[in-house]
């Protein structure tokens, strides 16, 4: 009697191994919102404004934010006015890092001075306020526009270095006379 029944527990159970395994595997939970407005501050002080219509978080081992909607930053100087403006189609921020990615048609503007950074590919880290790349650039300033490959620059754009300038075209005013 008792081997039938241990036979009947033999036969009973049976499961199919991928339903098992995914039973077992981590799921990623991801939060989403839209109309994003978020303010980044630093020692007490407003440091910049970011607005994007979509974002996604992903509660992973190494948590991650994106926005795949496009992304825009306004940044202030200390009496809270907007020194720099960012702006691109997509980026991916790793929380821990504190670096965010950005491509797409990506363009950082220094209101003060009016250059301008246009590139395809930008590392910001948040940490050091710094920008990064090592692809091709284009820097608009009201004289001239530089062209190059990788850069380096402050967070606020006011200094910026291009690490190899492959050419730099002059401006002429519609007065033909250059200032």
């Amino acid at each position: 009697m008792a081997a039938c029944i241990g036979c009947l527990f033999l036969f009973s159970c049976e499961n199919d191994v991928q339903e098992v395994d995914n039973q077992f595997k981590k799921k990623i939970a991801v939060e989403e919102a839209f109309n994003v407005d978020a303010y980044l501050s630093g020692e007490g002080k407003m440091k910049a404004r970011l607005t994007a219509p979509y974002m996604l978080r992903y509660q992973a081992d190494s948590p991650y934010i994106e926005f795949p909607r496009t992304l825009h930053v306004d940044f202030y100087d200390d009496s809270t006015r907007v020194e720099s403006t960012l702006d691109a189609l997509y980026a991916k921020s790793n929380e821990y890092e504190k670096k965010v990615y950005l491509r797409d048609s990506v363009i950082v503007i220094n209101k003060i001075r009016g250059d301008t950074l246009r590139t395809n590919e930008l590392w910001w880290d948040q940490g050091k306020e710094t920008f990064y790349t090592d692809k091709p650039v284009q820097i608009n300033q009201k004289t001239k526009i530089i062209y190059g490959v990788g850069m380096t620059s402050k967070q606020d754009f006011t200094e910026w270095s291009i690490f190899n300038i492959t050419r730099s075209v002059a401006l002429v005013p519609p007065s033909g006379i250059p200032q």
